[in-house]
């Protein structure tokens, strides 16, 4: 299967609150082009994607969404920048083996996306992402195991 790991274009720097930065237009540009790029990878699909429910994070999606199809989008409070990775991961396994997923899309910020990375991808230390970064990973759910395919950046 393939977990596919994304951080949030680039965001304005004052909001009244983290939560509330929003996309400025050239984190919503650069978030398109590696989705066009992702697109050329033959990356078309997911089962699911997550999305934080932070603006900046919400808005990428949004940016992006129509290069990709997607069978069900959910905004989980639990991938925000300081979530739990492994709270998530766990999270996920769980899904994986309830609904048969094959492809995921988890869009959220860092430090949370390299932390994500780094339990999907044992024994590395967790990646810095730059803004609208994606990354691939081919996960073997029953090993619990997986490898970065490929990383686009803008």
């Amino acid at each position: 299967m393939k977990i596919f790991i994304m951080r949030h274009g680039e965001a304005v720097q004052f909001a009244l609150s983290d939560a509330e930065r929003a996309l400025t237009e050239r984190g919503q540009s650069a978030s398109i082009a590696v989705a066009r790029a992702s697109n050329e990878q033959g990356v078309k699909q997911f089962d699911l994607v997550l999305v934080s429910p932070y603006v900046r994070a919400q808005q990428t999606w949004n940016a992006i969404a129509q290069y990709f199809e997607a069978d069900k989008v959910e905004t989980s409070e639990d991938i925000t920048p300081y979530g739990d990775s492994e709270q998530v991961f766990d999270y996920l396994q769980a899904r994986i083996d309830v609904d048969s997923l094959e492809s995921v899309l988890i869009v959220s910020h860092l430090p949370l996306v390299g932390y994500l990375t780094a339990e999907f991808v044992t024994d590395i230390t967790p990646p810095m992402f730059s803004t609208s970064g994606l990354t691939c990973i081919d996960y073997d759910h029953s090993a619990q195991r997986g490898e970065i395919v490929w990383s686009l950046n803008p």
